[in-house]
């Protein structure tokens, strides 16, 4: 049998991603919209329902608008788009998250794609909530550098044009309202009573992130050390393929330095302690485009559709 696959905006970032690591795949049939017809909403609903999954790589509202087209109640939708990441009727794409939560989105038909931002944060901050080192009234300290490629076509266009070559060479915070789009779901998602302290910025390179969770230990709940945080990251992600636990963060550096791009072209996420007398530092090291779009995106269609969930995706 073969799954018909439709990406809506298969011509973004995203969505050109996802038919990259789709078409090789015999199991899938890719249903294909022409460019000059995607804005045709007869054509376009015609495909939506015809398919047995849908991704949505749209912006928010244009995300909502495809899925009232969708009349078909076999046709399965995973949005790449924040548009239902804190709706209680969407399942949230991060199988990882808690021992049902791959259950959850294996039985579901409408499946949100994590931010990238968030999945590193979610994935750091959930263990510890959850083992009663966090209380859900802290407030948390996060900030994100992330490649442009994050940005999408127009942030990418900019920063690969010739008389652009020189520009951009230092990180470059952003968001700076303070109100960036992915604070809803890492409140909503780890259930805190408010949304983290959090400043994103952009670096001067197409891909890769790390996402870095500053925690005072006398705010903790408990105390604990280094080592007990890493076992604990291990217990929780026992078993999970594209979860590493890094327990040597003196190998695990370059010279003292910790590159943004090692995770590249993987569904992998890494993720690391640092500390001293007073503080904790907790950094997820994963790919914007993988684990932090893309990548989750098709292990979450592979829940979905009951396939091996590694099937098309690098550890």
């Amino acid at each position: 049998m073969k799954y018909k696959i439709f990406v809506d905006g298969q011509f973004g970032t995203t969505g050109l991603k996802i038919n990259e690591m789709l078409k090789h795949r015999d199991e899938l049939e890719l249903l294909s919209i022409k460019e000059e017809d995607k804005k045709d909403i007869e054509i376009k609903k015609k495909f939506l329902n015809e398919a047995d999954l849908v991704f949505l790589c749209l912006p928010d509202e244009a995300s909502k608008e495809s899925v009232k087209l969708i009349t078909n109640r076999n046709t399965k939708v995973i949005d790449a788009s924040t548009a239902h990441r804190t709706n209680p009727d969407w399942t949230y794409g991060i199988a990882e998250l808690n021992a049902t939560q791959r259950e959850k989105i294996k039985n579901s038909k409408r499946v949100c794609v994590p931010g990238c931002h968030a999945s590193g944060f979610i994935m750091a901050m959930n263990p510890l909530i959850q083992n009663g080192i966090v209380a859900k009234s802290q407030k948390i300290v996060c900030h994100s550098i992330t490649g442009y490629s994050g940005g999408g076509r127009a942030l990418i266009d900019t920063y690969k044009a010739s008389e652009n070559q020189g520009k951009f060479e230092s990180q470059r915070p952003y968001a700076l309202g303070l109100s960036h789009k992915h604070l809803p779901e890492m409140k909503y998602v780890l259930g805190l009573d408010s949304a983290p302290f959090f400043t994103p910025s952009v670096g001067n390179f197409e891909q890769g992130m790390l996402v870095m969770s500053y925690l005072i230990k006398d705010e903790l709940q408990k105390k604990v050390s280094k080592a007990e945080l890493i076992e604990l990251y291990k217990t929780y992600y026992s078993g999970e393929p594209f979860v590493k636990i890094i327990e040597d963060d003196s190998a695990y550096l370059d010279d003292g330095f910790l590159d943004a791009m090692k995770c590249n072209n993987t569904n992998r996420i890494e993720i690391s302690v640092y500390d001293s007398q007073d503080y904790l530092l907790v950094i997820s090291r994963l790919d914007n485009l993988g684990k932090g779009a893309s990548g989750a995106a098709v292990q979450n269609m592979n829940i979905m559709l009951g396939l091996d969930e590694k099937l098309g995706l690098k550890l």
